[in-house]
């Protein structure tokens, strides 16, 4: 069975466009936020060992390791949505009687948490961005706006499917979730729109 990670571009917009159940909403958010982390680490490999950025080094190799792992990560968590959402699927669908039923819970959880994740990864991925909008290559700036959209689209994307999964939960995991998915968000937007301001305000 073929990963997300080893599918080719054409085959990964196949797969999402048929109707089938996955790839979904939840697997394109964690695409497009490792799409962006894989930007901006476009961004970082332009800058590294240049003369001219000597004193950022250390920070410049640090953020492409981190951009690396959240690239991974993300990947990682588009076949974790995908397994968690094919569960729910499978499970709902069972007569009320079959002892199956009885994992759906732990499914739906995993259904939110997934994508709540998904959140959290991409606003630290824009944390990290808005730190290199000064010590990285001007010329590349465009991308590193261009990335920082990407990421909040993503964590933006990863809410949606925290909020239809919600419904689901007991009411402590939906108030806590939600209550952080909430936060996530208004912090992936902020983020973002310091970073284009840099990128478009930097000389």
């Amino acid at each position: 069975m073929s990963t997300f990670s080893s599918q080719s571009v054409t085959d990964f917009l196949a797969a999402t466009a048929a109707k089938t159940p996955t790839p979904g909403g939840g697997a394109v958010a964690s695409v497009v936020g490792a799409l962006g982390a894989a930007l901006a680490q476009m961004v970082v490999n332009y800058t590294v060992g240049k003369k001219q950025f000597a004193a950022h080094e250390p920070a410049l190799q640090a953020a492409l390791s981190k951009l690396q792992i959240a690239s991974r990560l993300l990947l990682e968590l588009a076949e974790e949505d995908a397994a968690a959402y094919g569960a729910v699927n499978e499970l709902s669908r069972l007569p009320e009687g079959d002892p199956r039923r009885g994992e759906l819970a732990a499914v739906q959880l995993a259904s939110a948490r997934v994508p709540l994740a998904v959140a959290a990864a991409c606003t630290d991925i824009l944390r990290l961005l808005e730190t290199l909008a000064p010590i990285t290559n001007k010329y590349l700036r465009s991308d590193l706006a261009i990335a920082a959209i990407l990421a909040d689209a993503a964590a933006r994307a990863g809410r949606w499917n925290v909020v239809v999964n919600l419904p689901a939960l007991s009411p402590q995991d939906r108030d806590q979730i939600g209550s952080a998915a909430e936060k996530l968000v208004g912090d992936a937007s902020a983020l973002a729109a310091g970073i284009e301001r840099a990128c478009g305000h930097a000389s």
